[in-house]
């Protein structure tokens, strides 16, 4: 083959294979905890499988489709409780009840393909779900400089409110990601202001403020 036909067929190649692993739905994520993620040891050690068992995980759709059905603008919320603290990489809880919330402004479909992408997504932890519901999600992830700033609410079941982590939030001078975010995205921790739910099907609600408990980022698939 002469040189410069091995370099059009190298480029073309490249082309393809850019073109394949390009990726068809994208978004921002949210997870949050009732235990600090961004901690240090003695902190953590001191709420482990105490606290922690409960989650919220946010998948909100900037573009793109999931099993061919576009989900642009869309939102879904897993709301998780377990048997033990979640995104402990030493102790995976044995069994999780779950509650998918799915937003309102989505049909028949797009509700089927969000509560596949968000359980596909959730690398196994939404395997029992305990109910669906639907309701009007207003969702803004990361919107600030330092991209710790979020505002999540769902009707009445859930509202999450974050901010960026600051100075004051370093009580030990030791803190780290202690725990890791629950989906494999890259994200960044953030204080929790509040993170509440107050819905049926995990015969529990709670209402959780000031923690070093979430983590925002975005997903891509």
């Amino acid at each position: 083959m002469k040189p410069y036909l091995a370099i059009l067929a190298l480029a073309l190649g490249s082309t393809l294979i850019a073109k394949q692993s390009a990726p068809t739905i994208s978004g921002g994520y949210l997870d949050v905890r009732s235990c600090d993620v961004y901690t240090g040891y003695c902190f953590a050690n001191g709420e482990m499988n105490l606290s922690g068992k409960e989650a919220m995980m946010v998948w909100s759709v900037n573009e793109g489709t999931w099993n061919g059905t576009a989900l642009n603008g869309l939102s879904v919320i897993a709301v998780v409780r377990a048997d033990g603290t979640l995104g402990d990489v030493r102790f995976q809880p044995r069994s999780a009840q779950s509650v998918l919330i799915v937003d309102a402004k989505a049909d028949a479909k797009q509700r089927e393909a969000l509560c596949d992408m968000a359980r596909t997504l959730a690398s196994g932890l939404l395997q029992q779900v305990a109910e669906i519901k639907t309701a009007s999600i207003e969702s803004s992830i990361g919107t600030c400089s330092k991209s710790g700033c979020a505002s999540i609410k769902a009707g009445n079941l859930v509202q999450i409110n974050t901010r960026c982590l600051g100075g004051g939030d370093h009580i030990c001078a030791n803190e780290e990601v202690y725990y890791p975010p629950l989906t494999d995205v890259q994200a960044t921790p953030a204080f929790t202001e509040l993170a509440a739910f107050n819905g049926d099907g995990l015969n529990i609600k709670w209402d959780i403020t000031g923690k070093r408990s979430a983590f925002i980022g975005s997903f891509s698939r």
